[in-house]
């Protein structure tokens, strides 16, 4: 398709592109093919709203499983952030805790948090021993 500069290129245009994109293995092929550049290719995909344009009839149904599966790996990597999330809380809580526990033994003031000691179960006394 040849246009002028500065022209914009039709919705059309456009959405048969990124449903070739979607279909495609080779991107950079692509672009040179259809004399697009691949920034542009990938603009467009991001800004095609996948359920507006299906509903349009405009891309398959192949492309709905896509967006569906993109929008699982986004979920997913919201979950992954929140718990790096908690994982960074609980570090830095066990970090202070444990700052606690040795400046306690320094000072010899009593801990924040006592260390677990199970006492032995059975253990006689020499005392009673004899």
């Amino acid at each position: 398709m040849e246009r002028k500069k500065g022209e914009r290129y039709t919705k059309k245009f456009r959405c048969r592109t990124v449903e070739r994109m979607n279909a495609c293995e080779n991107i950079l092929r692509l672009s040179r093919d259809m004399g697009v550049h691949r920034r542009l290719l990938y603009k467009w995909r991001d800004q095609l709203d996948p359920a507006n344009v299906y509903a349009e009839g405009e891309l398959s149904p192949q492309n709905s499983r896509e967006s569906t599966l993109r929008g699982e790996i986004n979920k997913l990597k919201r979950l992954l952030a929140d718990k790096m999330v908690e994982v960074d809380f609980f570090k830095s809580a066990l970090q202070k805790v444990g700052a606690r526990r040795r400046k306690s033994d320094i000072s010899g003031d009593k801990a924040s948090t006592t260390k677990s000691e199970t006492p032995l179960q059975g253990s006689l006394s020499i005392e009673r021993m004899c």
